[in-house]
């Protein structure tokens, strides 16, 4: 669903990206409310409102998701599918950039030399468009800041949509009734089918989330991990086979350099997890709580380009 989503984005022309976006802040506060009242899961709400940290954190996340999905809506609908699918394919190599920068994590040889042949296809990207791919770092940078966010927020994936789409609401709706008193507003004048489209935003927003949620409690994480690689493969492929953009050779040669750091980036991962998990099983190992941090950490490092803590923000 991650993967197809850029068939939809131009389904809901005429509307533009900043309408498409406010749509989708409030209809998915509405889809994720209902879904909250069935399954009877409010006790987080009281407990976040009491924890003034948490709700700044909570309230950076939702700005930073604005970004995040406002550009990708654009890209999308200003024939720069191709482009946006990079910014995922290289988030999972900011997110160690980050990880080095503002916490201080130390890599491996590997993992450095996925990140200096990543910063390299940015320079042959560069080239190849003729100016940065800025559509693909603003992507890529704002879903890395968002992640972090989210890791100090430590809140599930719905209740953090939830959250956080709250906190989008009342700006979103205040610019849909201002579209409106301007005569702007095509959800009251494009019909009935425009109008349910733009609601359904809030469906294609929080359905895949929900089966996300669904699914990383019944498969390994780096299974989980690997299969996420197929949301950016999918919007490439579309791109270029449905959408029709051009990949001169200089592009071919950025996002060939993109995915063999992706290839370092996670089967060193895969063989670090692999290792410190073996080194565990032994009858004479005394399981650590460094050595499982180091097996979470590493398996972590696998899971692609989001990590089950961040869902949300996948476009």
């Amino acid at each position: 669903m991650w993967g197809l989503v850029p068939l939809f984005w131009p389904l809901l022309k005429p509307a533009g990206a900043a309408e498409i976006l406010a749509h989708r802040m409030v209809w998915s506060l509405v889809f994720v409310a209902v879904a909250l009242v069935f399954v009877r899961r409010w006790a987080w709400a009281g407990e976040l409102l009491r924890q003034p940290r948490r709700l700044a954190l909570i309230t950076v996340a939702a700005a930073v998701i604005t970004v995040n999905w406002g550009v990708y809506i654009w890209a999308v609908n200003s024939g720069h599918v191709v482009e946006a699918s990079l910014g995922y394919f290289i988030n999972p190599l900011v997110t160690i950039a980050m990880g080095v920068l503002l916490l201080k994590e130390r890599l491996r040889p590997v993992q450095w030399t996925a990140v200096g042949v990543g910063a390299a296809a940015v320079l042959v990207l560069t080239v190849g468009y003729g100016r940065p791919p800025w559509i693909s770092l603003t992507l890529a940078f704002s879903f890395a800041t968002y992640g972090l966010v989210k890791k100090k927020v430590n809140l599930g994936g719905v209740e953090s949509l939830a959250a956080e789409t709250a906190i989008q609401f009342l700006p979103a709706l205040g610019y849909l009734l201002w579209l409106s008193s301007h005569g702007d507003l095509s959800f009251a004048s494009e019909g009935p089918g425009h109008a349910a489209l733009l609601a359904s935003t809030g469906i294609v927003t929080a359905l895949p989330l929900v089966c996300f949620g669904a699914a990383a409690i019944r498969v390994p994480l780096s299974t989980l991990g690997l299969l996420q690689y197929l949301a950016p493969v999918f919007q490439f492929l579309l791109g270029i086979f449905y959408f029709g953009e051009a990949m001169p050779p200089e592009r071919w040669a950025g996002f060939a350099l993109v995915w063999l750091a992706l290839t370092l980036l996670t089967w060193d991962a895969l063989r670090t997890a692999r290792t410190l998990r073996r080194e565990i099983t032994r009858p004479t190992t005394t399981m650590t709580t460094g050595t499982v941090s180091a097996v979470r950490k590493a398996e972590s490092l696998a899971s692609g380009p989001e990590s089950p803590a961040s869902p949300s923000a996948r476009p």
